[in-house]
């Protein structure tokens, strides 16, 4: 079985570098949990953070210690060259990171002459001391030290003499590598290709990049610099990191193994790729992005019934890759530009099979196109398409209970609390009942209602959770008089599915959601 050896590096720095990203704050048990997933995707090295900088790295790095086994990174502890004028061995946050029980410790350091002068207010000479000594001394510990010189490429276009010397200053001392970084995000990959060649040329070093994405290029800057001779590419899974992020390095990988055919995971981890972006994206609650490559719920979704006809005949046709190979699938989208291939793909998808139905095919897509036209949507809402398709194919609804009537007040006393309640008419197993619900609003009232209801006929109900509600005002329509989307997701701890709602009162909208979601519920159920 293949498994990367030391020749190149993917160097994972979520805990470190991605933390920074505006509005993530992870705790260490947030930390430990998201090392785990990175070790399983196969990543060489995990950095953990700054020990010895602030107490919950220091935490961190000693419940690591104890409860982490990695089966297929190691260790890394960040930080930086000692202070000016301050021996190696007296520089406190230098003993923090021998100390840590990292095997590996990347340093940080000036390669820019101006960050020199200006930020550690200390003579040229003085800086290439700081590395020496810091790396010296780190390596007389036992450790394994790499680089970060940091904005070098700002610095190479300032005094590209100096930013040479850096590297000489590491690389002499025993540094493994020095990984280039453009931590301003400014750079072209024309641009920085020319420089990678040209420092790669003249100094004959093994060089990393880590690449920032305020131009939109961070990954294709990264791959241009794999291209140029960088054998270690630093990055944060799902692109995490301060102001517009880091290099992604899934997407980095995936490029790397399906584009180039080079080999940089364990065998087999690619296909982890979808599953664990998304796991780390629960545990920093930061909603993955749809459209992230490889690994977005939209990187292999097709809409116009164009592509549809194609793909069901060669999904290659409108597909790079087969999504598969990271962990994703394909999916169908049934809009107003569907066509009858995208109903049939759609179907198939949902394990019913249209191919000899074609007049049923004819129905839902006319169906689809007169609702759209309305303000429906069912790209997002698979359940309330299931339900829509069943009913064309039975000729009836799935018809589990009927909401003959529902009132909701809301009201605010003299204390300021706000209080919900519904009272909703239903008729299910040839029983007509009456149920209430309180809630903190009107649509969690109404939702308590109809399951409190329902329960007695079918206890299963207690397991459904409403787990998110978005609310939508459609374009072209007039402020408060405007028609209303609703998009309710629901689980019953075993599946998530989404419906719709649309109308111009927006509690109604809601009621037509949650009858959805209930009733799908109970489809699953009896299936």
């Amino acid at each position: 079985m293949f498994k990367p050896d030391d020749s190149f590096h993917i160097y994972d720095t979520t805990l470190r570098d991605g933390a920074q990203q505006e509005g993530l704050n992870l705790s260490v048990h947030d930390k430990l949990n998201i090392a785990r997933h990175l070790d399983d995707l196969g990543v060489g090295f995990i950095e953990g953070g700054w020990p010895g900088a602030n107490p919950k790295d220091t935490e961190f790095f000693q419940r690591a210690k104890k409860e982490i086994n990695f089966k297929n990174a190691q260790f890394v502890a960040f930080g930086a060259t000692r202070r000016p004028e301050v021996k190696a061995e007296d520089d406190q946050l230098l003993q923090a990171l021998a100390n840590s029980g990292a095997p590996v410790v990347t340093l940080v350091a000036k390669s820019h002459d101006r960050h020199v002068d200006l930020a550690l207010k200390t003579t040229l000479a003085e800086n290439l001391k700081m590395i020496e000594d810091s790396v010296k001394f780190l390596i007389k510990n036992g450790q394994r030290v790499f680089l970060d010189a940091e904005h070098f490429f700002d610095g190479y276009i300032s005094n590209r003499g100096y930013a040479l010397d850096v590297i000489s200053a590491a690389m002499n001392s025993g540094a493994s590598l020095v990984a280039l970084c453009d931590t301003n995000g400014g750079m072209l990959p024309d641009q920085l290709t020319q420089i990678v060649d040209d420092v790669y040329r003249t100094t004959g070093s093994r060089l990393g990049i880590h690449c920032h994405n305020d131009t939109g290029c961070a990954v294709a800057n990264s791959i241009a610099a794999v291209s140029a001779g960088v054998t270690h590419v630093q990055g944060t899974l799902n692109g995490y990191g301060e102001r517009t992020g880091n290099a992604d390095l899934v997407t980095i990988v995936a490029n790397l193994e399906l584009k180039k055919k080079k080999l940089v995971l364990p065998e087999g981890k690619l296909q982890e790729a979808f599953r664990i972006s998304h796991a780390v994206a629960e545990v920093t609650n930061v909603a993955p992005s749809m459209r992230q490559p490889y690994v977005g719920l939209s990187a292999f979704a097709h809409k116009a019934g164009l592509h549809a006809s194609a793909i069901k005949v060669d999904p290659a046709m409108y597909q790079h890759e087969d999504p598969s190979t990271v962990g994703n699938d394909m999916r169908m989208l049934v809009s107003d530009m569907a066509g009858r291939a995208s109903v049939e793909l759609k179907s198939k998808s949902l394990g019913i099979d249209l191919s000899t139905n074609k007049e049923v095919v004819s129905k839902v897509v006319d169906k689809v196109k007169e609702l759209e036209a309305r303000g429906f949507t069912f790209e997002a809402a698979d359940a309330s398409f299931e339900l829509l398709l069943r009913e064309e194919i039975d000729g009836k609804k799935s018809e589990f209970f009927k909401v003959s009537r529902w009132e909701i007040t809301v009201a605010k006393d003299e204390t300021g609390k706000v209080t919900s309640r519904a009272t909703v008419a239903i008729q299910a197993n040839n029983e007509v009942m009456v149920s209430e619900g309180e809630g903190n609003g009107p649509v969690n009232a109404l939702d308590t209602a109809l399951r409190r209801g329902l329960e007695r006929i079918y206890p299963q109900l207690a397991k459904l959770e409403l787990v998110d509600y978005k609310v939508r005002i459609l374009e072209g329509r007039l402020g408060t008089g405007a028609v209303t989307r609703v998009l309710v997701e629901t689980s019953d701890g075993q599946a998530h599915w989404n419906t719709l709602g649309v109308h111009e009162n927006v509690i109604a909208a809601s009621a037509m959601a949650l009858e959805d979601a209930v009733t799908y519920g109970l489809l699953r159920q009896a299936q």
